[in-house]
C-alpha cells in the first residue's frame, strides 16, 4: 500500500493534533505536531530572558537559534510522541497558557519559521507522515495528498481549550482563555510570513458541533481515498 503525506491545518483548538494523532495511529504513520515545535521556541524564549509581558528581543532570539535543539521521541508508555529541547523533555511544559501566550509571536519571526519548517520538511521525505499547523498545507508539504483545514467557532475552541487546561488543574478564567485564542487568530491570519489560510485544494471540516470519533471516522475515509487513489 502507497504512502502519502497528510497535512492538517486550522485555527487553534480546533482538535488537529487530536485528529493527526489518531490518524497516524490508526494508519501506522508518523505523526508531527508542529505547533508543539513553536511552543517549544516560545518557552525557550520565555526561560531565556528573549520573551515576556513588556518586551521582545527578536535580534536576540533570532542570534540564538543555533542553539536550539529539538526533536521528537516517543517510548512505549507514552501516548503520543514527547517534544524534547536541547535533551529536556518539556512536552507538558509547553501546554499551558502562559506559553500560548507567546507561541503566534514567536512563530511570525521568518528566521524561526524558516528553521521550522525546514526540519518539518526533513521529516516528510518518506512520506508516511501526519503533520498538524497552520501551514502545512500551504509551506511546508504544499504536495501533500491530503489536505485538511479545521475549523469551529471562538467560543467551542475557548471551551475546549478552558476544559482541557482545568483539568490539568490550572486556575484560569474562561474569558482569559477565549481572549488568548481570539488574539492568537489575529495574528496567525494577519502575519506576513506563511500567514494562517486554507489551501486551494484543502477539505475544509468545520467540527463545531461534530465530536471526536464521528471527526475521526470522516478524516479517516478522506485519506483511505487518497491512499487508494480513488480521488
Amino acid at each position: 500500500m502507497r504512502k502519502i503525506t497528510i497535512a492538517i491545518d486550522g485555527y487553534s483548538s480546533t482538535g488537529k493534533s487530536t485528529v493527526a494523532k489518531q490518524l497516524a495511529d490508526y494508519l501506522g504513520y508518523v505523526y508531527v505536531d508542529s505547533g508543539a515545535m513553536y511552543r517549544a521556541v516560545a518557552l525557550y524564549a520565555m526561560e531565556n530572558g528573549i520573551i515576556s509581558d513588556t518586551h521582545f528581543d527578536k535580534a536576540k532570539l533570532i542570534e540564538t537559534l543555533p542553539q536550539i535543539q529539538l526533536y521528537f521521541e516517543k517510548k512505549n508508555d507514552w501516548e503520543k510522541a514527547h517534544i524534547f529541547l536541547n535533551n529536556r523533555d518539556v512536552e507538558n511544559e509547553i501546554r499551558n497558557l502562559e506559553v500560548s501566550g507567546f507561541v503566534s509571536p514567536i512563530a511570525a519571526i521568518p528566521e524561526v519559521r524558516a528553521k521550522l519548517v525546514a526540519q518539518q520538511q526533513e521529516i516528510g521525505l518518506k512520506k508516511g507522515v501526519v503533520m498538524d499547523g497552520r501551514d502545512i498545507g500551504t509551506v511546508v508539504f504544499p504536495e501533500a495528498e491530503l489536505k485538511i483545514f479545521m475549523n469551529a467557532s471562538a467560543f467551542q475552541r475557548a471551551q475546549r481549550r478552558y476544559k482541557e487546561l482545568v483539568e490539568k488543574g490550572e486556575n484560569i478564567q474562561f474569558e482569559a482563555v477565549l481572549k488568548n485564542l481570539e488574539e492568537r487568530d489575529h495574528i496567525d491570519s494577519t502575519r506576513k510570513d506563511s500567514p494562517l489560510k486554507k489551501a486551494e485544494n484543502a477539505i475544509e471540516i468545520n467540527n463545531s458541533e461534530m465530536n471526536i470519533e464521528d471527526q475521526f471516522h470522516m478524516v479517516l475515509q478522506l485519506a483511505k481515498d487518497r491512499i487508494a487513489g480513488r480521488v
